[in-house]
């Protein structure tokens, strides 16, 4: 599941105890920005059973968080090509 709008202080260990109230966790992530190593406001979580991660994603849509309402949705795979395009010297450079 992608998680989105989280505050900058969340947790991997906290995501997943939310996430545990309706189920077994496998993983937990929030992701950080490589230079800065803070949080980038969103993250992942994997759930044992279809089921129960379903029942999750319901109830923890709008759950305020840290004092933000939180996004919970189905996590998309990163498609091939979705970096953005950068121009200046007429080439293009994907980056990812």
């Amino acid at each position: 599941m992608y998680v989105s709008n989280l505050g900058f202080h969340v947790t991997d260990e906290e995501l997943r105890k939310l996430f545990s109230s309706y189920g077994e966790v496998s993983s937990s992530k929030v992701i950080m920005d490589k230079v800065s190593g803070k949080s980038r406001g969103f993250g992942f979580v994997e759930m044992q059973n279809d089921a129960e991660a379903q029942n999750a994603m319901k109830e923890l849509q709008g759950y305020e968080l840290e004092g933000r309402t939180i996004s919970v949705s189905v996590a998309k795979p990163k498609s091939e090509g979705s970096g953005r395009s950068f121009s200046g010297s007429g080439r293009s450079n994907s980056r990812w």
